[in-house]
C-alpha cells in the first residue's frame, strides 16, 4: 500500500518514511506543495499524510485543491498549531483526521489505521475477506480457520492491497507501483507473478484470479 509524506523536514520525514516502512508501506516524499500535486496527479496513493505548514505555500489550500478535485483518499494533516480552531478549520476543509506536533510516532500510526480501517468498513486489527484473514499488527494470514502463516514484507504488503481492493482489476505496473517507492531502483516486471505465486501457495490457486492481459483480481466471494 502506497502512501505520500508531504513533509519539509528532511529528518522528520526520513524517520517517519522509515517507521512506515516497517510497518509494510511504501511511502513517497513531497517537501514543497509542487511536488506533491505533480505526484499526486501521477501516482496512486491510499492515502496522504499533510504537514499543514509548507514553505512554498499553504498545506490548507493544497488539501482544499485536493477535494475540490474529488478526491476521496484519506488525509491525515499534521501541524505545530493545536488550538482547537485551527483543528476545526483543517477538518472543515476537508482532512479525515489531525494531530499537532510534536507527536508520537505511535499514535500516527493508530490514527492512519483506524483512517483505513474506516475506508474498508474493517473493524480491527485482521482484514477479512472471502475467507482469507490478514493480521496487519503480526503480518501473518490465515484461510478458513486453518493455521496462521507469517508473510514476508512484500507478500504483506501485496496481499494488504489487493484485500483492500476487492473484485478489482490490477495491473502488474499498478501492483509494482504499491510495492516500491519512487526513490528505489526499479523492479523486474515479472516480480509480481513471483509473489503472487506465493501467496496462491499460501491461500490456494483460487485465491488470486488472473485476467488475461489485464491483470489480478482478489475475489470478494
Amino acid at each position: 500500500m502506497r502512501l505520500l509524506l508531504v513533509e519539509d523536514d528532511d529528518l522528520l520525514a526520513e524517520s517517519l518514511a522509515e517507521t512506515l516502512e516497517d510497518e509494510g508501506y511504501r511511502v513517497d516524499i513531497a517537501a514543497r506543495v509542487r511536488d506533491a500535486r505533480s505526484l499526486m496527479a501521477s501516482e496512486d496513493y491510499s492515502l496522504v499524510i499533510l504537514d499543514l505548514g509548507l514553505p512554498d505555500g499553504s498545506g490548507l489550500e493544497l488539501l482544499e485543491h485536493w477535494r475540490n478535485e474529488r478526491r476521496q483518499l484519506p488525509i491525515l494533516a499534521l501541524t505545530a498549531r493545536d488550538s482547537w480552531e485551527d483543528k476545526v478549520i483543517g477538518l472543515r476543509r476537508g482532512a479525515d483526521d489531525y494531530l499537532t506536533k510534536p507527536y508520537h510516532e505511535a499514535e500516527l500510526l493508530a490514527r492512519l489505521h483506524a483512517l483505513l480501517r474506516r475506508g474498508t468498513g474493517a473493524q480491527g486489527a485482521a482484514l477479512s475477506v472471502n475467507g482469507v484473514m490478514l493480521d496487519e499488527v503480526s503480518q501473518r494470514v490465515c484461510r478458513s480457520g486453518e493455521g496462521w502463516e507469517p508473510l514476508t514484507a512484500t507478500e504483506f504488503c501485496l496481499l494488504r492491497y489487493l484485500m483492500r481492493h476487492p473484485d478489482r482489476v490490477h495491473s502488474k505496473s499498478r501492483l509494482l507501483d504499491q510495492l516500491y517507492a519512487l526513490q528505489q531502483d526499479a523492479a523486474a516486471p515479472n516480480l509480481v507473478e513471483v509473489y503472487i505465486g506465493r501467496l496462491r501457495r499460501l491461500l490456494g490457486k483460487d485465491c488470486i484470479q488472473t485476467r488475461r492481459g489485464q491483470g489480478y483480481v482478489f475475489p470478494s466471494h
